[in-house]
Formats: structure tokens, C-alpha cells, sequence
């Protein structure tokens, strides 16, 4: 494999738009550019609409910081994304999400035991990447403990966090701290 595809880009050769955008990112919750955001650079305009999505869904929708990483961790399992899951493993951890669950997740089996949100949320991450749909009992589960709004942010989790393991996929940057890759391929995985 080569190297980052997407490198970044210093300062002074930024466009004003790209400086623009850093300074955006640098000031909201994420307090820096760093991962998909060094590619999504490349693109100020998709980039800067693509952060706007990620800050609602990482800090806005309401929902426990243990769930929206788990759905972050079964999105990076599932396209087996090294990177997305070595930064969203360690903010796991900090929201308090078990290391059970996160063992269980790397070697893409169900956790067992979890709360009985936690497995929800497991099964509409699970259902949206397997089928892109929620089954009638599933979606009505769903419903009951999130509401429309919370099953849509769900959804959205997962689709914005396949579209970052896409790109990260794609850019192949370095992972953080010179990390071995902690995932190995799973059944059905890409070549």
C-alpha cells in the first residue's frame, strides 16, 4: 500500500478557503484538523459541509457519548477502517463504553452481556450496514427508547461514518502514534 494519498497540506500553501476551514474546525469541539479532515481538505467546500454533519452527529444529537461510539466502532468494523477505529476506540473508552464491547466489535462478534441500549443501538448499526434498513420490530424498538429523531441520528451515524472510513480507506494516512493496525480482515473483507 502507499502512502497517505491525501497529504497535508502546509499553511502557506493553503487557498483561503482551506485556511478559512481550519480555523472553523480548529475552533469548534473537535479543537483541531487531524484525520479525514487532512483529505477532506483537498475539497474546502465538501469538507466544510461534511464537518458541519460530523459536529452535530459527534456533539449535538443528544444522544450517550457510550452509543454514538459504539455505532462509530461497528461502522469502522464493519469497512474495517484502522484509523476510524483507532481514534473512536480510545473516545469509547473515555465515554465509558466497556472494553468487552470494544473486544467484541474488533473481532466481529456480538458483546455480550450490554445494557439493553447498548445491544439496540448495536442491532440498528448492524441492520443499517447489512441491509440499509431497519426491520418493523427493530425500527419500532427503536421508536420506543430514541424517537424518529434519535433512530434518524442513528442512521446518520452510521452513514457518515462509513462515508469517513471511505475516505480514510482511500487517503491511507499513518496511523496515530505509529499504531500497528488493530483489526484483522474478517470473513467477506475486502481483498
Amino acid at each position: 500500500m502507499s502512502a497517505d494519498r491525501f497529504p497535508a497540506i502546509p499553511p502557506e500553501a493553503m487557498t483561503e478557503a482551506q485556511r478559512t476551514l481550519v480555523a472553523e474546525i480548529a475552533g469548534g469541539p473537535r479543537g483541531g484538523v487531524r484525520g479525514p479532515f487532512l483529505a477532506l481538505l483537498h475539497n474546502p467546500p465538501l469538507a466544510q459541509r461534511i464537518q458541519a454533519l460530523g459536529e452535530h452527529l459527534r456533539f449535538g444529537t443528544g444522544l450517550p457519548g457510550q452509543l454514538v461510539e459504539l455505532v462509530v466502532l461497528v461502522t469502522a468494523r464493519r469497512w474495517t477502517c484502522q484509523f476510524e477505529w483507532v481514534a473512536h476506540a480510545r473516545i469509547a473508552r473515555k465515554e465509558g463504553l466497556s472494553e468487552h464491547i470494544i473486544a467484541a466489535i474488533a473481532e466481529g462478534r456480538r458483546p455480550d452481556p450490554m445494557s439493553a441500549e447498548e445491544a439496540l443501538a448495536f442491532d440498528i448499526a448492524m441492520a443499517a450496514h447489512a441491509t440499509g434498513e431497519l426491520p418493523d420490530a427493530l425500527f419500532a424498538a427503536a421508536e420506543a427508547r430514541f424517537g424518529k429523531a434519535g433512530i434518524l441520528d442513528l442512521l446518520a451515524l452510521c452513514g457518515y461514518y462509513a462515508m469517513l472510513a471511505m475516505v480514510l480507506n482511500t487517503a491511507r494516512p499513518a496511523l496515530p502514534d505509529g499504531t500497528a493496525p488493530p483489526l484483522a480482515p474478517l470473513k467477506g473483507d475486502r481483498p
